[in-house]
């Protein structure tokens, strides 16, 4: 049986996978890449549908759109992500029908820059690592208070 999500979150440290996002100013999803953290294995590419993202005083806010695009490695195959987490949340009143239609439709933009291997699908990123000179960035006081910005 699924456990539907109630809207709390617990902290815990991100040890599984390495993550590299990317994101360009407007769009309403996000490119994630993910190495296995054992061995940087690259492991898949996975689109994050979600609202544009929006600056604020620590960094930028946005609210995920539930459905997801899993992608090989190789860009060769993909499927669908959480359309059963979508439907529920449609379901209870979380989103209208019209707004799972439009989340539809940005996976659909995503996947045709995939299939015509647009930025960010138009390079090897399999080999990709941070600068060792980087380290990892601290949260900031407030990072977990959620600002309306409408």
């Amino acid at each position: 049986m699924l456990v539907k999500p109630d809207g709390g979150h617990a902290l815990h440290r991100w040890v599984e996978n390495e993550a590299l996002v990317l994101y360009r100013p407007g769009e309403a999803h996000s490119v994630w890449l993910y190495w296995r953290a054992a061995d940087h294995e690259f492991r898949e590419w996975y689109v994050n549908l979600e609202e544009p993202w929006r600056r604020t005083s620590i960094g930028f806010d946005s609210r995920d759109n539930l459905l997801d695009i899993v992608v090989a490695p190789d860009l060769a195959s993909w499927h669908w992500k959480d359309e059963d987490e979508l439907a529920w949340a449609v379901g209870v009143g979380r989103h209208t029908a019209e707004e799972a239609a439009a989340f539809h439709r940005e996976g659909e933009r995503a996947l045709e820059q995939l299939r015509r291997h647009a930025v960010p699908f138009d390079r090897d990123w399999s080999s990709w690592k941070p600068d060792p000179d980087w380290s990892a960035p601290s949260l900031p006081h407030g990072w977990n208070v959620y600002v309306d910005g409408s």
